[in-house]
């Protein structure tokens, strides 16, 4: 298919062209990383796994701190009268969201940890060195 300048389409065109960046790059340099020698697996397994640790533990710091300062701002306001929680209602909502949570995790987590476990037996080199990478950049 020819690619076509932003000049070339009419308003009446519906056809669009969709590209995927991620996965044509993925397999370009790595391949199929199981299939790759031991000390590859390694390298990208911890490399990987260091930068998701280290994102992982910047953002849920930054997290923490947005929901804490909310929950201490909501907090002032309440005691200043600024404005009404009927505690009544959250613990309610409260309730409700936890047993649709627990009804849920009943279902979905014995299919996620299975998916885990056969993703791990089949990719040990790679899945260890990702869960040591992942725990050096959380120390990072």
């Amino acid at each position: 298919m020819p690619v076509r300048r932003i000049t070339d389409i009419k308003e009446d065109d519906d056809e669009f062209e969709i590209i995927d960046a991620g996965a044509g790059w993925v397999k370009k340099h790595f391949g199929d990383i199981s299939k790759a020698s031991v000390g590859k697996q390694v390298a990208v397994g911890g490399s990987t796994g260091w930068a998701s640790g280290y994102l992982f533990g910047k953002v849920g710091k930054a997290a923490a701190g947005a929901l804490g300062g909310s929950l201490l701002l909501i907090t002032i306001a309440n005691h200043q009268g600024l404005i009404t929680i009927h505690w009544g209602k959250v613990e309610k909502n409260m309730k409700k969201a936890r047993r649709k949570l627990e009804k849920d995790a009943d279902r979905v987590v014995p299919m996620i940890l299975q998916e885990v476990k056969e993703f791990v037996t089949e990719h040990a080199f790679l899945a260890g060195a990702f869960a040591g990478g992942f725990l050096l950049g959380l120390a990072t």
